[in-house]
């Protein structure tokens, strides 16, 4: 799963969930800007930084990481102290890292401990997040993450229904949603029919990135390999790829056939041998 990406989308359209998982009040999110910043002259970017208002509350570095890497503090640091070196902020510094758990947290510690063992620093295992009481959406939609193959669905639908109550802003809303369809696609890549339908409904399915993602590249590879191959079946072949992942979305066999132009009988072959 690529982590990093949904973490920063949480962060851009939830920021209050990053306070959440530091036990600081949500509210803090209001004075903070969530972005990625470039010191040029070393051309390297940091990815995840809350940069606050004014200059008496700390900057945060938030960082992901899911891989076991021994090099990963010295990494950590050296680009917190180089931004620090480089930006003319004079704000306080904390550095906040996200592990999916302790296992994966084998970077090198013995020379960064002081920091390490200080405020400076806060290391979350997601899976120890059960202490957080009264979680919100964001921090479900964190958790999400890590669930268990055999809950993540019934979880993902239990999030959907509370964004549809708790999210006034129908654009936050839907950014939500299409989150946890992320998620769900990349751990759950050959989710049901049914499954889908469930938890968004095919009308709402239509509007989620993913979907549109996977007609936009059927269509595209029919008519690159329709080009190549000169042939009927070479443009032909390029859509029937795209067909497990359309039936999955919850369509049906005659939607597909009309939004990819071919004929039912051939859809219906191509869905026969799934």
């Amino acid at each position: 799963m690529k982590t990093d990406s949904i973490f920063y989308r949480i962060f851009q359209s939830l920021p209050s969930t990053f306070f959440e998982l530091i036990n600081q009040p949500a509210s803090l999110a209001d004075v903070y800007q969530f972005s990625s910043v470039e010191v040029k002259q070393l051309a390297f970017r940091i990815e995840g930084v809350f940069l606050p208002n004014t200059s008496e509350l700390p900057i945060y570095f938030a960082e992901v990481q899911f891989q076991p890497d021994k090099k990963f503090y010295s990494r950590l640091f050296a680009e917190i102290f180089n931004y620090l070196d480089k930006t003319e902020l004079t704000n306080n510094w904390r550095g906040v890292v996200l592990f999916p758990n302790r296992s994966v947290d084998t970077g090198d510690t013995e020379r960064y401990a002081e920091l390490l063992n200080s405020p400076r620093v806060t290391r979350i295992y997601l899976d120890e997040l059960t202490a957080i009481e009264a979680s919100s959406i964001g921090i479900e939609t964190v958790k999400l993450i890590i669930e268990p193959e055999s809950t993540a669905i019934a979880k993902a639908v239990e999030i959907v229904n509370n964004t549809r109550q708790q999210i006034i802003d129908a654009a936050q809303q839907r950014e939500i949603i299409q989150l946890i369809e992320t998620i769900l696609i990349y751990k759950l890549p050959r989710l049901s029919r049914e499954e889908m339908e469930k938890m968004f409904g095919l009308n709402e399915l239509k509007q989620t990135r993913f979907y549109q993602e996977v007609f936009a590249e059927g269509k595209e590879e029919g008519k690159l390999e329709g080009k190549e191959e000169g042939k009927l079946e070479g443009k032909e072949e390029g859509k029937l790829e795209t067909i497990p992942q359309l039936l999955a979305l919850g369509l049906s066999i005659e939607q597909i056939a009309q939004a990819l132009g071919l004929d039912e009988q051939v859809v219906r072959q191509a869905a026969s041998k799934l």
